[in-house]
């Protein structure tokens, strides 16, 4: 297939992927499901993007959207994957199987599932290589596995290439995850929930090796989570998701500081903080919506402590917000938007009795 390319500008500076208006539908005996709806973001070079949301909220399907590894029944049905200036949506599977590994490489939550039982650690690490002969450096593949291995601290790397998934730890295979995912030293590493069958040490050190590689290799992270305490630990910018959409996307001061959409304003006020005595955290009444049965116009308006008669009737568009990087942040809420620009008025209107 020919290679699709965007319009001069979509992919200009150092923004490495920009998704835009991404659709991601179910097809099922009970309906269409909207996993992935109308989704826009952008990672720049080096930089961690936290996509945050409750489960269900759509944030895997879109890591494996951009992936191009969404299982049947569902299928990218609208939108752009812009990497690196080309749209992945239309590429051919074949070519697809270039980028995957070699340019985007992913890290899955479970280790124990991401990993063969039956193959050594040293055979999986370095069958990358025999995928991307191109990306494999001028040392023999022993060699290169264990140096990858030493990369991700794993102690007595070269003794272990002979040892299977089983006698690693938790965090010692999620070690080996990230080995693979970024072998072929890719652009981008996407990272789902990495952490979350860890314990609270485990988990810190994989953020650390994270981190780490970040600096060492240049890589940009999608990282999903729905842990508010490693977002602020870790990422740059935020994307919040509810039920299939972003309804909110800044740089991370901005959203810990100046949170806009009620439905993050409701994720922030749950986090324990130290030094509060409470009876019980506050928590976000209702349940998710069914994705196959959505509500009309706002999808968080039946949980939603300040909507109004307009949010279940309307979907709110995306309204630009502040932002302290001077990003392109965004929110889809109509009472949010009616304070900004309140707001925007009141600051012209002292501007203008000052002049």
């Amino acid at each position: 297939m020919a290679e699709a390319r965007v319009n001069a500008g979509a992919a200009d500076g150092d923004v490495i992927l920009s998704v835009r208006n991404l659709r991601t539908h179910f097809f099922t005996r009970d309906g269409v499901v909207p996993a992935v709806d109308d989704v826009s973001f952008d990672i720049h070079r080096g930089e961690v993007v936290g996509l945050v949301g409750e489960s269900g909220s759509g944030k895997s399907v879109t890591a494996r959207s951009i992936m191009r590894l969404v299982p049947v029944p569902g299928r990218i049905v609208a939108g752009q994957i812009i990497f690196h200036g080309r749209d992945l949506v239309p590429i051919g599977e074949g070519e697809m199987r270039q980028i995957r590994g070699a340019r985007i490489g992913m890290v899955l939550q479970e280790p124990m599932t991401s990993l063969n039982p039956v193959l050594t650690i040293g055979d999986q690490v370095g069958e990358l290589y025999a995928y991307h002969p191109d990306r494999a450096p001028d040392v023999p593949r022993r060699t290169a596995v264990t140096e990858i291995l030493q990369r991700v601290r794993i102690p007595d790397a070269a003794r272990r290439l002979a040892d299977f998934p089983l006698s690693f730890s938790g965090g010692m295979r999620q070690r080996v995850c990230i080995a693979m995912a970024t072998a072929c030293q890719p652009d981008l590493v996407i990272a789902d929930e990495p952490t979350t069958a860890l314990d609270v040490t485990i988990q810190a050190q994989v953020l650390d090796l994270l981190l780490a590689l970040r600096s060492e290799l240049g890589v940009s992270v999608l990282f999903i989570t729905h842990d508010l305490g490693v977002v602020a630990e870790i990422c740059d910018s935020v994307a919040v998701m509810y039920a299939g959409k972003i309804v909110e996307y800044n740089d991370v001061q901005s959203i810990f500081a100046r949170p806009q959409h009620p439905y993050t304003q409701a994720l922030l006020a749950s986090l324990p903080r130290l030094g509060e005595r409470l009876d019980h955290l506050p928590s976000i009444e209702g349940q998710p919506p069914d994705l196959g049965s959505l509500p009309g116009g706002c999808s968080f308006w039946p949980r939603c402590p300040v909507a109004v008669d307009r949010c279940r009737a309307e979907a709110p568009a995306a309204t630009p917000i502040p932002s302290a990087r001077g990003a392109d942040g965004h929110v889809r809420c109509f009472v949010a938007a009616d304070m900004l620009d309140r707001t925007a008025h009141a600051g012209t209107s002292r501007s203008e009795a000052a002049t």
